[in-house]
């Protein structure tokens, strides 16, 4: 499996999620996820200043703490491509800046306080969480414009250069973006020598290929690979919620914001594809991570785990094959119920 680039460095085909540390882990967990992560290979972890998800005032930043709490106590920064994501505008997060933009001023700030917490002195791939403009995105199906205040995104290069320039940040990325803002984003760059995206953070799994639609083309044509997220279906396609099974302190019965996963089709589609792993005597969370980790336009595969057995199947993917004949399996569920959870 061909390894792909952030920041200069190769990176693991899987990375280490990490929304659910200050939330549903403790400290103690997060940092034995970091370190058997590390001993099997991976070498990419994802966090954001939001997190933990579900985000709240009293707990935002804590995820970003505990990533640093193991640097400190262990001095294996440098073992890590180290991502982190600045949060974009919503109303709830009125705690964060008075309410986050992708100014200058908002930049600096939000980088400062990721370095402070993870006890780093540079970030090596820093995203935009979620666009500073009206579009479609969290599950969204269709555009309809809408005209409101955002930040011009020439000028959140602009700000993004000052910082890489400072040393804070080795390169940048995307996440939550469409076709049409990457494609923005690149051409600035190019056009006035900004720094250039070098990756995009959307969601991608069996139950979710919108960016096949129009966003592969974009990463293979311009060099600018996805990481995917969410690439189990908030648990759908591991069997865990199968015959209305509701484990204790899942996600999915813990919190009730994520509401793409909720609709009759999305079901039905992940107990096709769990019979599809039962037919051909496969795990079904194999099953799907080896699909997105052999997709050639992604970079890394982000896992997350909330649980060390949950971790090691998924890291197990990695050595998981899929025919032909499974392939043309899940092609065929793919075309019966496309896309039901964006």
């Amino acid at each position: 499996m061909t390894l792909r680039t952030i920041a200069g460095r190769e990176v693991s085909k899987i990375c280490l999620g990490t929304m659910t540390w200050g939330q549903q882990n403790t400290e103690s967990e997060a940092h034995e996820q970091i370190s058997y992560a590390l001993d099997r290979g991976i070498n990419m972890l994802d966090a954001a200043e939001m997190y933990p998800v579900p985000p709240r005032a009293e707990t935002q930043g804590r995820t970003e703490e505990y990533i640093g709490t193991w640097f400190k106590k262990t001095g294996l920064r440098d073992n890590y491509v180290l991502a982190t994501k600045a949060a974009g505008p919503n109303p709830e997060f009125h705690y964060l800046r008075g309410g986050p933009r992708f100014t200058k001023d908002q930049l600096n700030e939000a980088v400062n306080g990721s370095l402070r917490r993870l006890q780093t002195d540079c970030i090596d791939l820093y995203q935009l969480h979620w666009p500073d403009r009206y579009t479609n995105f969290f599950g969204q199906r269709g555009y309809f414009h809408r005209e409101q205040p955002e930040t011009p995104i020439e000028e959140t290069l602009r700000a993004l250069e000052d910082i890489v320039q400072s040393g804070k940040v080795r390169t940048i990325g995307l996440s939550n973006e469409t076709p049409w803002g990457t494609m923005k984003f690149l051409e600035l760059a190019d056009r006035e020598g900004l720094p250039r995206i070098e990756s995009i953070q959307n969601p991608y799994s069996l139950l979710n290929r919108t960016y096949e639609i129009a966003m592969a083309e974009v990463s293979q044509r311009e060099d600018v690979g996805l990481l995917a997220y969410s690439p189990l279906g908030m648990g759908l396609l591991t069997g865990k919620y199968r015959n209305g099974a509701k484990p204790e302190n899942s996600r999915m019965v813990v919190f009730e914001r994520f509401t793409r996963y909720e609709g009759a089709e999305t079901w039905e589609a992940a107990e096709r594809y769990l019979q599809l792993a039962d037919d051909h005597d496969i795990n079904p969370t194999h099953m799907a991570l080896a699909f997105v980790n052999t997709r050639p336009f992604v970079v890394s595969n982000i896992i997350g785990a909330t649980t060390m057995d949950q971790l090691k199947m998924n890291i197990d993917s990695l050595d998981a094959v899929l025919s032909k004949e499974l392939l043309k399996g899940i092609e065929a569920i793919q075309q019966a119920i496309p896309n039901p959870a964006p």
